[in-house]
């Protein structure tokens, strides 16, 4: 059995079987921009409301951005749940594809343009900082989760089973 975290998920599993090719291919754009502009980044990363977000980011400063990428509007329409991802970052992004109907994306979230290949940052969400403890629980969160992926990479057997 994988290590999970204190809700009981797993950091480690990072693809659930749900994600389309369209949508990895938007996430892997998305964290090399990201990276590109110096902020560490993790996809799939738990909540602590049960959800799991696309991609977070920590900037060097210690911001916590969530992009929720987006495939097709039909994905978008279908999906209500980006807002129970505000209460754990500073800025909510949508990551979508150049031919995505960019105006039924809320004025008060960001907007990214992606592809395998990397991201264009559209515009700024509207930013609400996170309380002192929500950051600090989010900062351990991400740092767990990263070593222990880290952990898992460099040695598949170190106490977890297939």
């Amino acid at each position: 059995m994988l290590e999970t975290d204190t809700q009981g998920q797993d950091p480690l599993h990072i693809f659930d079987g749900r994600q389309s090719e369209a949508a990895a291919a938007l996430q892997r754009g998305v964290c090399r921009t990201f990276r590109a502009l110096g902020h560490s980044v993790l996809t799939e990363l738990p909540l602590a409301n049960g959800r799991r977000a696309d991609v977070v980011a920590l900037s060097g400063s210690g911001d916590i951005l969530i992009v929720e990428i987006k495939s097709c509007l039909i994905d978008y329409r279908t999906d209500g749940k980006w807002h129970e991802y505000l209460d754990y970052c500073d800025r909510l992004y949508f990551a979508v594809a150049a031919d995505f109907p960019c105006e039924v994306i809320p004025d008060a979230a960001g907007l990214i343009l992606a592809d395998r290949y990397g991201a264009e940052l559209l515009r700024e969400p509207a930013e609400a900082r996170l309380s002192a403890a929500r950051r600090r629980a989010m900062m351990l969160s991400f740092a767990r989760a990263a070593a222990l992926r880290l952990q898992h990479h460099l040695d598949p057997g170190c106490g977890f089973e297939s």
